[in-house]
């Protein structure tokens, strides 16, 4: 096989496979734009990225409807998701949903949403956006950290699932 054929091959549908296999956490990413209106949107490309300072990435479709709230907002709020919020999780993946219907979010002191009792909320500020292909990834510096003593929600071969608590499991995979 030459290069240029290997460039060639279509390798979305084993790239998307590949990814799926990797379990991820769930977020929903909100922000307000300039009128105040909120937006979000369901993420599993989310992660960590520096500790000092603190900061966290969230990569978003270029062609969602909120992209450009995002790209012209500077705050932001995460929220890692439990498995309660899976309604509330699949109406934020929803093109075209009315995402804030079920009143499940409050305004912080910046008129960001945050939902309450998610088990993890990162209050945070826009720190640099890029651009990657066709999704652009948000840099976040976290400003502030709420946590709760819950289970997150997963996402793993295209389905959400409740993650087994590992306190059950010994670093060498036996029961306790």
């Amino acid at each position: 096989m030459t290069e240029s054929t290997h460039c060639e091959l279509d390798l979305s549908p084993r790239f998307r496979d590949a990814m799926a296999a990797f379990p991820s956490g769930v977020t929903i990413m909100t922000t307000a734009d300039r009128s105040g209106r909120p937006w979000g949107f369901t993420a599993s490309s989310f992660c960590s990225l520096s500790l000092d300072p603190p900061l966290v990435l969230v990569c978003l479709a270029r062609t969602a409807r909120c992209h450009p709230a995002f790209y012209q907002s500077d705050d932001w709020s995460i929220q890692i998701v439990a498995p309660r919020h899976l309604a509330l999780v699949t109406r934020f993946a929803t093109s075209g949903a009315d995402k804030f219907a079920g009143g499940e979010f409050t305004p912080d002191d910046r008129g960001v949403p945050v939902l309450p009792d998610a088990p993890v909320t990162l209050t945070c500020a826009a720190h640099a956006r890029y651009h990657g292909g066709d999704h652009s990834i948000l840099v976040a510096r976290v400003q502030d950290v709420t946590l709760l003593d819950d289970r997150p929600l997963l996402y793993f071969r295209r389905t959400f699932q409740p993650l087994a608590c590992p306190r059950d499991v010994t670093a060498s995979g036996e029961d306790r």
